[in-house]
């Protein structure tokens, strides 16, 4: 049974009484929904407690669940209309990071780490240096850009899929994973652009 039929059977045991269900769905889901959310709203806390309130939702829709589509295209809609719910709020909490913190490599919120198994301290600087713009990147794209291209080029998700999530059509989607490929490497190569020298007069 492949990933995807094993979160439909999960979740027709969870439908049935089997609370167990529910805790695998969580242990299978919960790391991929928090990176995915978190890149949303930008802030970790927000981002943890948005994934509880996603799962919370899937606890009281048991009985309301039908497995016309891929659970993950059900589980996205969830995490991004909550995700889009947070963004659209009058006051959102301010993020700060320390200019000092460094992320832990084994947190799931961590930016992803292009390290070897035994690398050196350049190596590791150059990683989180890499990362970093990555992040930062991602961050300077619009909400809906940002959400598409996630979900496309880090969850796998289709075309369709997504329009499902987005609750928009294929067209759009295309567009928008287009324009946010576009705006992304726009932003890398700015990040690399050497500032001009100034001219004496």
């Amino acid at each position: 049974m492949d990933g995807c039929d094993e979160d439909i059977r999960l979740m027709l045991a969870f439908q049935a009484g089997d609370e167990s269900a529910f805790d695998r769905l969580f242990e299978r889901w919960s790391g991929r929904l928090l990176h995915f959310v978190e890149r949303m709203v930008r802030e970790p806390a927000v981002a943890e407690e948005l994934v509880q309130e996603t799962f919370l939702r899937v606890h009281r829709a048991r009985d309301r669940y039908e497995p016309k589509a891929r659970f993950s295209t059900w589980l996205y809609t969830i995490a991004g209309n909550a995700a889009r719910n947070e963004l659209r709020r009058p006051f959102r909490r301010e993020h700060h990071d320390s200019a000092d913190a460094t992320p832990d490599p084994a947190s799931e919120s961590a930016p992803l780490q292009l390290v070897s198994s035994d690398p050196s301290p350049d190596r590791v600087a150059h990683a989180r240096r890499v990362g970093d713009e990555v992040d930062g990147a991602l961050a300077g794209l619009p909400p809906r850009q940002r959400e598409a291209l996630w979900l496309c080029a880090v969850e796998g998700l289709s075309y369709a899929e997504i329009a499902e999530v987005l609750d928009t059509s294929e067209k759009s989607v295309k567009a928008l994973v287009h324009r946010a490929r576009v705006g992304l490497v726009a932003a890398l190569d700015e990040e690399h652009v050497p500032e001009k020298p100034e001219v004496s007069r």
